[in-house]
């Protein structure tokens, strides 16, 4: 079976990359709804400002047994890590095709100048202990959480919107920040300490506008709503609703400056986003998200919300000098 850069693939490609991930999830249905044929489509070949993405496949034939993307945040040479993502199908597992992928991978790494890699997996799967066979480290654990609004009375959002703290209004915008909020909303996206640090390059108001372009460009509509004092962002969260939403929306980042904390921002914040899709997007019946196992006070807010956990997954990291070298 050969491996092969997909740098420019074809539409059978696609179609066979969508069914390998297709096959996956119907082999862990846990891991979240299944694909859309279309999105991989978008994901993979569409213009991403701020980032680059390389393709590899394991192919027999026209058929594809295994698929890698890798993402290259930045320049090359950049201090961000690069971000892997290896998919087998379950059939073709334990033939060392996983290993050969992340081969070819490593060596888009070293090209380009990273000294570093992460992975984000299922806990509990087969990928786990491939990562770590590989030299990978855990470096976070993450808990799926979902929220189901037919399950949100609508008096607990009403509330939360009641209980505003004092000195402080509300702005909301779809899509990219308006000018006026740029640089004060890039200073509250910095506040997350420990996932800036980890994604090695600070927030400014050009990286939070060429966020919200990548989610236009793959034909998805972000939503921001942020807590003001005076002209400071003290708090903000991010929901991403997909092209063609036909249920789930994706909670993206939510976050309250230091010095603003222990005002119940975070949850108002949430409240008044959960009224906004109410209002806007009723097609939104469910919002998935992302915590860090070890943050007690934002899984405290999502479960007072009513969101619960769905799945465990771990972010894995690794030094690209350990990692195998194409033959």
């Amino acid at each position: 079976m050969d491996v092969i850069a997909l740098d420019d693939p074809t539409d059978a490609q696609l179609r066979q990359w969508h069914d390998v991930l297709a096959a996956v999830h119907a082999a862990d249905p846990a891991a979240g709804p299944e694909p859309d044929p279309e999105r991989p489509a978008r994901r993979l070949l569409g213009a991403e400002p701020g980032a680059r993405r390389r393709l590899w496949a394991a192919a027999d034939g026209a058929r594809l047994a295994a698929v890698a993307a890798l993402r290259l945040p930045g320049e090359p040479g950049a201090g961000r890590p690069g971000e892997i993502d290896i998919q087998v199908r379950p059939g073709d597992r334990r033939r060392g095709l996983g290993g050969r992928l992340l081969a070819a991978a490593a060596g888009g790494l070293r090209a380009d100048g990273r000294t570093s890699v992460i992975a984000q997996v299922l806990a509990g799967t087969p990928a786990v202990p491939f990562l770590e066979s590989h030299g990978f480290e855990c470096v976070l654990t993450l808990r799926g959480l979902l929220l189901r609004l037919d399950d949100v009375p609508p008096e607990r959002v009403a509330r939360l919107l009641a209980e505003a703290p004092a000195g402080y209004r509300l702005v909301r915008w779809r899509g990219v920040v308006p000018a006026e909020h740029a640089a004060a909303f890039a200073r509250a996206k910095y506040a997350m300490a420990d996932f800036a640090e980890y994604e090695g390059t600070p927030w400014d108001a050009h990286r939070v506008r060429e966020m919200a372009e990548v989610v236009a460009k793959r034909g998805d509509d972000l939503y921001t709503v942020a807590a003001l004092s005076g002209g400071a962002v003290a708090g903000f969260t991010e929901v991403v609703v997909p092209d063609g939403c036909t249920g789930r929306a994706a909670q993206y980042d939510t976050a309250v400056v230091p010095e603003h904390r222990g005002r119940r921002i975070g949850i108002w914040v949430k409240a008044a986003m959960l009224e906004w899709l109410a209002a806007t997007r009723p097609g939104v019946r469910e919002i998935e998200t992302d915590n860090a196992g070890d943050n007690a006070h934002m899984l405290a807010v999502n479960e007072e919300l009513g969101f619960r956990v769905e799945r465990e997954s771990m972010e894995y990291q690794a030094a690209v000098a350990s990692l195998p070298a194409s033959p």
